[in-house]
């Protein structure tokens, strides 16, 4: 069991690559580390195809590891056979992006939670398994005589209701969410989000939240771990990312959010250039060729993440900021 004091998940060094034409491998996730504390919700952000939503796959093993380790509750299932971790598969769930093509369009609201609360092998009566889909129903907000329904005659924040639903019918301890909302319009977001608060509140849920959107992650994430092709480049408290993150990277991201955020970058950051190929990396720095803050060492050493002004980040120029012109306190 975990101490109350110990992570609920530890990964370290985490890698997952793909192959690709010839005998090159693309590097999707490259040597990630990061814990999750029992409880919290741990964000992972980034741009489209930085790896988070692949490091996210990776946690639960819906996509298997090249390399590193995954400790969950005190054991590592990296490459633990699904017959060894078969009786932990139901505490680590996942809540998928696209409400509407995760969902069976065949089987009813109720078809669907049935197949949920079977899973674990207990036998029970038709009669306990409709009370069960009610009580799911009731807990994320839909009316349990939507039962009989199928997902097209639902909209798109039911149905991601009803996915979230499904998930809990497991009991599940860990959940990763996959850009839950980003299919969502803004204001069914603002809902499905504070629904999240409110499960993790009564639940004593632990979230690993998925999104490349900083506008939404500031409404529930704890702590915030930055992704760029593949790797973490800065890693430190939800609040504190808002009020003075250090990594040029996070700091262009926070220029982005189209909303006014306390603390925020004011002035738009525009990036130059296009992100490598995670095929065939340059060497040192992978910011290196769009940071405008790049010079020589970034060229050809490659930073390592590490503790500094209580965060971690993994940039060769965080003890040069005065040399930036950043001001924690202002950010721009």
């Amino acid at each position: 069991m975990t101490a109350a004091n110990e992570p609920l998940l530890t990964v370290e060094g985490l890698k997952v690559y793909f192959p690709a034409k010839g005998r090159a491998w693309v590097k999707a996730v490259d040597g990630v580390s990061f814990s999750v504390r029992k409880g919290e919700t741990f964000s992972i952000v980034g741009e489209s195809g930085s790896g988070k939503t692949t490091a996210g796959k990776a946690v639960l093993r819906v996509l298997s590891p090249t390399d590193g380790r995954i400790i969950y509750n005190g054991r590592d299932i990296a490459r633990a056979r699904a017959r060894k971790i078969r009786g932990i598969r139901r505490e680590l769930q996942l809540i998928f992006q696209d409400p509407y093509s995760s969902l069976d369009p065949r089987q009813s609201v109720f078809s669907i939670l049935k197949e949920a609360i079977r899973g674990d092998g207990r036998r029970r009566t038709r009669g306990e398994i409709r009370r069960m889909a009610d009580e799911l129903l009731a807990l994320v907000g839909l009316d349990p005589n939507m039962g009989g329904r199928y997902p097209h005659e639902m909209s798109g924040g039911q149905r991601q209701r009803l996915g979230i639903a499904r998930a809990l019918a497991c009991g599940p301890k860990l959940i990763v969410c996959d850009e839950p909302v980003s299919a969502l319009d803004v204001s069914i977001q603002a809902q499905i989000i504070n629904l999240f608060v409110e499960l993790q509140k009564k639940l004593g849920l632990t979230y690993i939240f998925v999104s490349h959107d900083l506008a939404v992650v500031r409404h529930i994430a704890d702590r915030i771990g930055v992704m760029y092709l593949g790797h973490l480049v800065e890693v430190m408290d939800a609040d504190e990312i808002y009020r003075g993150s250090l990594h040029p990277y996070t700091r262009a991201l926070l220029s982005a959010v189209p909303i006014p955020v306390v603390g925020a970058v004011k002035n738009r950051i525009l990036l130059t250039g296009d992100v490598p190929s995670p095929v065939n990396p340059r060497a040192g720095c992978r910011f290196h060729p769009r940071c405008p803050y790049s010079q020589a060492q970034c060229e050809t050493e490659e930073p390592a993440l590490r503790p500094y002004e209580g965060e971690s980040i993994a940039c060769h120029l965080a003890e040069q900021v005065p040399a930036w012109q950043w001001d924690r306190g202002r950010n721009g």
